[in-house]
Parts: structure tokens; sequence; C-alpha cells
């Protein structure tokens, strides 16, 4: 299946939802007035593209018609096309040769930070890299299991310790380890949810040192991985994780669970974080690179 076929598939529903709405306030004219364009800006915040970003782009459409005077259904969705595409940034994960790279998988428990590690393990292993995984939510034994489960299935070395361990020290046995067997790719999957959010926050950062510390040549990047069916939620946690811990990228996860895929657009305009992955489905191969023009075509109905 091409790329953007996967985007079109896993963004169906809010794709579906949208473009009813838009079809449904646009059927009896065939241009925008300021009742249709308010009922467009509710579709948008129905749809999880947050109030912020809604208004923004109605209102760069009703500048649009001023300047213009063209308020078709055509100029309309173009308008917005752009708007959308200018609040998203998008980033390749690209993997630096001749050294030790790293995934710090972040984020609250149930985002799909797991899975999401193991499907990058398959995905790098598929392209001749040397991939290592490390189990570092020990506060949970169905997590680490989890993982060895994912370790088997792809052929990735596990790096794990006892329920309860401490995970940095899990951390720094598997930069050592990946040292040793010249490890390309180390994924560290961390723990969600703690005692307190700031207990949660302080292991991350601790982690974060044993990294700077015992692999200070390595590149780093640190995925938060967001959950599109938790809606607005997933802004407050984004902006969380990134002032205790400074995200590097966003992985949009279960984008085809419900008909909030704008959520996407709603983080990437309220934080200023590139989106680097989407999880269009279950499988292995739905995880895509993010791309910002398949994003926004697959979320938009067609001119």
């Amino acid at each position: 299946m091409a790329i953007f076929d996967k985007f079109m598939k896993g963004l169906s529903k809010t794709r579906d939802f949208i473009t009813n709405q838009i079809t449904r306030v646009a059927a009896e004219f065939g241009s925008y007035d300021e009742d249709m364009l308010d009922e467009l800006e509710m579709t948008l915040v129905a749809a999880d593209c947050g109030l912020p970003a809604a208004t923004e782009a109605i209102d760069s459409i009703r500048e649009h018609i001023r300047l213009t005077g063209d308020a078709s259904h055509k100029s309309v969705i173009n308008v917005l096309r752009e708007k959308l595409l200018s609040m998203l940034d998008d980033k390749q994960l690209t993997l630096a040769s001749g050294e030790l790279n790293i995934f710090l998988m972040v984020g609250v428990n149930g985002t799909g930070k797991t899975t999401t590690a193991a499907k990058l393990a398959h995905r790098y292993k598929n392209d001749g890299h040397r991939v290592m995984m490390a189990a570092a939510d020990t506060f949970r034994a169905a997590a680490i299991d989890q993982l060895k489960e994912w370790g088997d299935r792809t052929e990735t070395p596990v790096i794990s310790h006892e329920t309860g361990s401490d995970p940095a020290a899990v951390v720094f046995d598997a930069i050592q380890s990946a040292k040793a067997r010249k490890t390309e790719l180390l994924i560290v999957d961390t723990a969600g949810r703690l005692h307190t959010k700031k207990n949660l926050m302080d292991e991350l950062a601790k982690i974060k040192r044993v990294i700077k510390r015992e692999a200070p040549d390595a590149k780093v990047e640190t995925l938060l991985v967001l959950d599109a069916t938790n809606g607005q939620n997933a802004i407050i946690q984004a902006r969380s994780f990134n002032e205790a811990i400074e995200v590097s990228g966003l992985v949009i996860s279960k984008l085809d669970g419900n008909a909030k895929g704008g959520v996407a657009v709603a983080v990437a305009n309220e934080t200023g974080l590139p989106l680097v992955l989407a999880g269009l489905g279950e499988q292995v191969d739905d995880l895509q690179d993010f791309d910002k023009n398949l994003f926004v075509d697959a979320l938009l109905p067609s001119e």
C-alpha cells in the first residue's frame, strides 16, 4: 500500500467526519457566508484541531475573502489547507552513521510507547541496522514482559532488570552492552506513571543524565508518544514533558481510532514541536514517517 493510501486509510474516520460536515454546510450554496464559516470553525474544533488553531484558520479564510472576494468552496478549502500546513512541522528520523543512536521513548501509560518502540526496532532491523531495546519501565512487570515478547518477535536483544529496579541502571547497562556490540540504535522504553508527575519527570531526567554521561557522543532523540484518542489532553502532556525533559519529536499514535485526528494540528500548533511519526493502524508497517502534506491532504476533502 502506498504511503498516501496509508494516511487516507488511517485518517478515514476524521476525514469522513470533516467532509460530511463541510458537505452539509456547503451543499446549498456555492460560496461561504459568515454562518457557514462559523460552522466550519466548529467542525475543526470537533475534530480536535483545537480552538486556537481553528480560530486562526478561519480568520485567515475571512481575510482571504475580504482581499479577493472569493468565497468559493474551492478557495476556502485551499486557504484552509495552506493554513493547516503552516501550523505543522515535520521531521525525518535519521541515524547518524558510525556512532550510537538512542531513541528515548516517553509518554503516559497507554499511549503506545512499547508498541511504537517495537515497530521502530522492526523497521530499522529490516533496514539492516544493529538494534537493541532497553526495558526501562521497571515499575510494571507487564511492560518488561511485553518488550521482551516484542524482542523475541523482532529478534531484537532486550536489556532488562527485575521489576522495581532502578530504570537509570537499566539504561546504564543497555548503553554498555550497546557499545560492546557496536549497536547502531538503542531504543529505550520508559515508564509513563509513577506516584506523582514530579517523580516521573525526575526519573526521566535522571535517565537523560545517564545517557549524557555514558554516551556523550550519541545522537539522542527524545520521542514523546501521544494517543490521538486522548484529544486535548495530549496538549497538556506535550507541554509537561517538554518542560521537564526537552522533547525533540512527537509521535501521534492511534490516529485511526476515532474522528479526532485533528489533534496533531492542535499539539503542533500550541507546542511548536515537530511531528516525526504517525500511528495509522495496528500492523507493524502502519507506523509511518509523519509527512505534513500527506496528513493534510488525507485530512481534508478534495476540492
